[in-house]
């Protein structure tokens, strides 16, 4: 099986910890010259040197908020020059705020939509012609598995990340003639930082402890625990693989077997 990706540059947004970090490591272990994308700065130095260097020593990263996306992509796209292109863009972003939909304004939908949609879609717009122009180009979405089955007190993320996902699936049937494949990879409840902040959210809602909110939750799942991030890392890497190169246009639950649907 070709897993290597020796020669190839990744982009890897959201990636100074959890689940970006994670499919970071993965990606330097199959050769790819990695960039991190965060916008702190001490946590990317960090998260830096976590990545494999015996085969790619050009790895780098890049500091850029994408709550101000305008700002965000100019200095992403500078970085796109730099580097000639890259053959493999990871999207990923911190999850919306929790709430409930009636408590919510227009403008927390919308802060969503910059956040989330503007910066895939725009990044997929500054990568493109690059990797038409390679022969090969893997864009790999970070979602949830909300996609399928939408999460109590996250309706933000879940519209957001739900219309990423078909946006996706178009995109897909437009370009994998080009050898582009185009995927989303929806992970389930999974140990981060992230992960702790709903925890928090859940148990101040149902006025308990996040221990007791955690043990309720990890038994909801078939494979009775939670997730570890490098068990979604290794999927993604494996969809940027030219392994993966007839893969496109779909959307891998990594859950645990969580969700209750089977397509």
């Amino acid at each position: 099986m070709n897993l290597q990706l020796h020669g190839k540059r990744a982009l890897v947004c959201g990636s100074s910890q959890g689940l970006g970090l994670a499919s970071a490591i993965e990606l330097s272990q199959l050769g790819a010259e990695v960039t991190l994308v965060s916008r702190n700065a001490e946590k990317l130095q960090q998260a830096l040197s976590k990545l494999n260097a015996v085969d790619s020593k050009g790895h780098d990263y890049v500091v850029a908020d994408f709550s101000q996306p305008t700002e965000a992509l100019d200095i992403l796209g500078g970085k796109i020059k730099e580097k000639e292109g890259y053959h493999v863009l990871i999207n990923n972003a911190g999850g919306p705020p929790a709430g409930n939909v009636m408590g919510l304004e227009v403008e927390d939908y919308q802060q969503g939509f910059d956040m989330h949609f503007h910066m895939v879609h725009e990044l997929s717009k500054m990568m493109v012609p690059g990797m038409k122009a390679a022969g090969f180009g893997r864009i790999v979405n970070i979602l949830s598995v909300s996609v399928k089955q939408p999460i109590d007190e996250l309706p933000v993320s879940n519209m957001i990340r739900a219309g990423i996902a078909n946006w996706a699936k178009t995109l897909s049937n437009e370009i994998s003639k080009y050898g582009i494949t185009v995927n989303n990879v929806l992970p389930g409840m999974t140990e981060t930082e992230r992960l702790d902040y709903l925890f928090e959210k859940r148990a101040e809602m149902a006025g308990t402890s996040v221990e007791e909110i955690k043990k309720r939750l990890s038994a909801s799942v078939p494979a009775g625990r939670l997730g570890r991030p490098e068990e979604l890392g290794a999927v993604v890497a494996f969809l940027c693989s030219p392994a993966a190169a007839y893969v496109t246009g779909i959307c891998v639950p990594v859950d645990g077997g969580s969700t209750r649907i089977a397509f």
